[in-house]
């Protein structure tokens, strides 16, 4: 459909399925001068906002979504981005405080650092599969309150690095302390797609919003994300994303659309993304056994992987890893022992830095030291991809786990 969008010469073509060619045409005659050349709309394309509006709302069980409160954006980074920056402002113990899980997704920490906003930690509590649980909310909004605002709680749903995902129970007990606290909830649902774990379901906080009650759903603010970069499509290159933003006061809608009116639109191309995403084949038509073999094929191998990562960690003596529930990263815990911390200090780096690059040094093998997410004091981690093919993957987990084996040796 991209291609067909990019060069529409080749709707002339018969090696295209006519389905493709008829979603290629509706959103280029959304284009001006039916061309992904032109500037849209800064909220992006109608007709693409629609699809995302009818997704949401299949996905949702019928949950109602207005594509005016549908916002294209530059990827999911780009809408977080934009609504962080209408929501910080106030000076001194007035200033926003954003609260953002740890271990967080590093595009939280930076952005509230270039806002210049105050960055409030809450814990997952690891010992229970990296599960949010409220009394730590609670106990981080109130120190928080001692030195600033705190007005907006991030969520990343499945979890990134931390690959859980949440129940509905969490969910609700989290809407309810938003709305208790009046809290702007920011749900980054980038891995939607990318659920594994037996038992495991991936909840929407905007249906749950919705099933709450109109007490909640007519009051708490909530902005939700999804992206063309994760999933079972990978298409990060892209840039395609789209942010719903709902129980925005009317005025402050104004001020969001002049906000993404001065980068004039997100890249077209990725709009058009974005659109198959959210309007993918469906039964009966030309190219869906084709995406649907292909669609599950790829979660099928994602789910395979998640299971061999874990099973594999756990193996080795001095690697804890919890379930990969959803998302695609491992975070396993390290341990690390003393004469290893001692040399770090030494080289003035984390403890999890300084394995991490003896671990790419021995093996070529390149992982995030659990010091850049963020973790409780004292405990180490390393996050990885479970991206690579199966046999390959094999090779790499077995290659970690010699290289641990030994590195506890040396430093036992």
């Amino acid at each position: 459909v991209v291609a067909l969008c990019t060069y529409p010469n080749l709707l002339d073509s018969p090696s295209f399925p006519e389905d493709a060619k008829k979603r290629a045409r509706r959103i280029l005659q959304g284009c001006g001068g039916n061309s992904l050349g032109s500037y849209s709309a800064s909220q992006g394309i109608n007709c693409i906002r629609e699809d995302v509006a009818s997704y949401i709302e299949r996905r949702d069980g019928g949950v109602p979504a207005d594509p005016d409160n549908i916002y294209l954006t530059t990827g999911a980074s780009d809408g977080i981005a934009t609504i962080l920056k209408i929501l910080v402002s106030g000076g001194g113990k007035s200033r926003t405080g954003v609260m953002i899980p740890i271990p967080q997704y590093p595009l939280y920490s930076a952005a509230i650092s270039e806002l210049d906003a105050i960055q409030v930690n809450y814990y997952l509590d690891e010992e229970n599969c990296w599960a949010l649980d409220v009394n730590e909310l609670r106990r981080s909004l109130n120190e928080a309150k001692a030195y600033c605002n705190p007005k907006v709680l991030c969520i990343i749903n499945p979890g990134n690095p931390t690959g859980q995902v949440q129940n509905r129970k969490c969910i609700e007990d989290v809407i309810h302390f938003a709305w208790e606290e009046k809290l702007f909830l920011l749900a980054d649902e980038v891995y939607q797609d990318n659920v594994y774990s037996e038992g495991c379901q991936f909840h929407s906080f905007k249906k749950i919003l919705y099933e709450m009650g109109p007490d909640y759903y007519n009051n708490v603010e909530l902005a939700s994300f999804h992206s063309t970069s994760k999933g079972y499509m990978g298409e990060c290159g892209y840039r395609g994303g789209y942010m719903e933003v709902i129980n925005l006061h009317p005025e402050i809608k104004g001020q969001l659309v002049k906000l993404l009116s001065v980068r004039l639109c997100p890249p077209v191309s990725g709009q058009a993304a974005m659109d198959i995403v959210v309007n993918p084949p469906v039964p009966g038509e030309e190219s869906y056994s084709q995406f649907i073999k292909e669609k599950e094929s790829v979660l099928n191998n994602l789910a395979k992987k998640a299971k061999l990562t874990e099973d594999m960690f756990n193996k080795v003596p001095g690697i804890h890893c919890n379930p990969l529930q959803g998302a695609m990263y491992a975070f396993p815990r390290i341990f690390i022992p003393s004469k290893a911390i001692e040399e770090a200090k030494a080289h003035k780096m984390a403890p999890d830095m300084f394995y991490c690059m003896k671990l790419l040094e021995e093996t070529g093998i390149c992982v995030v030291p659990g010091s850049g997410f963020g973790q409780r004091e004292g405990s180490y981690h390393f996050r990885m991809t479970i991206l690579p093919p199966v046999e390959k993957l094999k090779i790499l987990l077995e290659k970690v786990k010699d290289f641990h084996i030994k590195f506890l040796e040396k430093y036992a």
